[in-house]
């Protein structure tokens, strides 16, 4: 979004048109409900014009109904049109963003098959756990001993018994 408002706002400013979109950026990154007063009447402006700014904007407010859905197959249907609209808009920086949805689009429906139950803080602190006790366990001679000393960080297993005592 901001990537196209900048190239838009250079396009224009060497056009020699007045500067209609600097000093706009929060107005169209920022979610509608959280805009001030002064800011929701600068976007009611930029809308009404032409731009392709206004475009990425109607495209991106269009993708966060894809949350609102409860159902895996309905929230597909979504992504697959959002997607065959995005591919259409001749937006650069918005068709990467489709493709980057339509490749692992399984994962992404993965969050509606779940029921929104989980959210991906646990994987994050796992992995992190895991990164730590690798980069602590450097000097382990086995892949045995490394998963041992994985489990037993993650899963608060009791030690094993062939760890060596040091008395």
């Amino acid at each position: 979004m901001d990537k196209i408002r900048a190239a838009e706002a250079k396009r224009l400013r060497a056009k020699g048109e007045r500067p209609l979109l600097t000093k706009n950026r929060w107005c169209l990154l920022k979610r509608p409900e959280n805009l001030t007063a002064g800011q929701q009447a600068r976007l009611g402006d930029l809308l009404r014009l032409n731009l392709r700014t206004t475009r990425a904007y109607l495209l991106k407010e269009q993708f966060q109904l894809f949350w609102k859905y409860k159902s895996a197959i309905w929230a597909g249907r979504f992504l697959d049109l959002w997607c065959r609209r995005v591919m259409r808009s001749r937006l650069k920086p918005m068709k990467d963003i489709a493709q980057m949805q339509r490749k692992p689009r399984e994962p992404t429906l993965n969050w509606f098959r779940l029921k929104k139950a989980f959210s991906c803080a646990i994987v994050e602190a796992s992995n992190n756990k895991f990164k730590l006790t690798i980069r602590k366990a450097f000097a382990f001679r086995s892949f045995e001993v490394l998963r041992v000393a994985v489990l037993h960080q993650l899963g608060d297993l009791p030690e094993p018994q062939f760890t060596h005592r040091f008395w």
